[in-house]
């Protein structure tokens, strides 16, 4: 696998990128990574970057982003906070990966038995982690409010999903700039779900 270059994140689309991502994960899964020359890709990016996607996860040590899309040096943006939420700073991050460095696709992805997501389900007060659960509360309420019982052992899983929701959509309505670039095409979003349980990452275009 050859390193990104401004000639091939050029000629990829979105649906490309999402395809790269896709396919990354299914390496992965089937314990099947491409072999590469990671020092090799250390040089060959030291004077600049051409990454294809900026993803937004959790800080969760079961999901080290590169790893589970099996991408490389200088291939994607990572983007790693407690509960996958969105701040003014990782907005400010998005922007610089989608205005500057051209990336075509922004995926947020949470994951199965989220310790963010129990916290906030559980009401955990600690300094500043209070404030960071506080803006999964929403996901919470939503998953609440459904018309159908939710089963006990999926509302976690299920308040996980519908906070990565609401993360793409703060990042749309809080910055004009990567809103600007959906709105003519030239970025499009994804949400993912990874499952710690079996690696596989359930990715699909917003």
């Amino acid at each position: 696998m050859l390193t990104q270059t401004s000639e091939s994140q050029s000629k990829l689309n979105s649906l490309d990128v999402l395809n790269i991502l896709k396919e990354g994960n299914k390496r992965f899964v089937s314990n099947s990574l491409i072999s590469r020359e990671l020092l090799t890709q250390v040089r060959e990016t030291s004077t600049g970057q051409f990454p294809i996607a900026v993803v937004i996860s959790c800080i969760d040590s079961r999901v080290p982003t590169e790893l589970i899309f099996d991408q490389g040096i200088g291939d994607v943006f990572c983007i790693r906070v407690a509960g996958n939420v969105i701040s003014k700073d990782v907005l400010g991050s998005v922007e610089f990966a989608c205005k500057i460095a051209g990336v075509k696709l922004i995926v947020v992805m949470g994951h199965t038995s989220c310790g963010a997501v129990k916290g906030a389900c559980n009401d955990v007060e600690l300094g500043n982690l209070t404030g960071l659960l506080n803006k999964i509360k929403p996901a919470i309420s939503i998953v609440s409010n459904r018309e159908e019982v939710v089963d006990k052992s999926r509302f976690v899983d299920e308040v996980a999903f519908e906070n990565v929701q609401i993360s793409l959509n703060t990042i749309l309505s809080d910055s004009p700039i990567v809103n600007d670039l959906v709105k003519n095409n030239k970025v499009k979003c994804a949400k993912g779900m990874y499952s710690v349980e079996t690696g596989e990452v359930e990715l699909n275009l917003l």
